[in-house]
């Protein structure tokens, strides 16, 4: 018997993918979201470019579309708050994240980076720093996390990396296709 409250279901899709490697910062995604078995949309852009304060920082987010948008309004507070200091604003953010009654509710989980530092960000209160260059969350996070590990030392900048890490994630992944947006920063400050 299938259930008519969307809460009962289960919200499934998307990868994001942030490679950081050689001056060069890339975060992308796949456009699919899913309810329960069903494909709603294969179009979503679920990567953003914020310029808070005139810094440019890059967003990929992965779970509840409306949460995250939720969480990106906060972001940019605390870009206001902390100018310049991501990692200070992505910390009070996961503290306000994992401790306001209404925020603690947010399913959701995202990547930022400003080209210097690349984060995951969720709302158990972590903010990690990934090893080796390369951040993914999302259903098919670690397939495009192991994809791109393994052609990371390649001849390829970070915008290739993604694209290739997406698509092999695509293959696998049944919440994940093949529409895949891109942003990339060119150079660290």
């Amino acid at each position: 018997m299938m259930k008519n409250n969307s809460k009962d279901q289960d919200w499934h899709g998307t990868t994001i993918i942030g490679v950081l490697k050689n001056g060069s910062v890339t975060v992308a995604g796949d456009g699919q979201v899913t309810l329960g078995q069903t494909v709603i949309k294969g179009t979503a852009k679920k990567v953003q470019r914020l310029k808070p304060g005139g810094l440019e920082i890059l967003v990929g987010f992965a779970g509840s579309t409306a949460d995250a948008f939720s969480l990106l309004e906060r972001l940019e507070r605390k870009l206001e708050t902390f100018p310049g200091n991501l990692s200070r604003s992505a910390i009070e953010l996961a503290k306000d994240w994992r401790t306001d009654k209404y925020l603690r509710n947010l399913e959701a989980m995202l990547i930022v980076t400003d080209g210097k530092d690349l984060l995951i960000i969720s709302g158990s209160g972590d903010v990690l720093e990934p090893e080796g260059g390369i951040a993914s969350v999302g259903s098919g996070g670690n397939y495009a996390l192991a994809a791109a590990k393994a052609i990371y030392d390649n001849d390829l900048s970070s915008k290739e990396i993604c694209k290739k890490a997406l698509k092999i994630a695509a293959d696998i992944c049944v919440y994940t296709n093949h529409n895949i947006v891109s942003e990339t920063l060119s150079k660290i400050k």
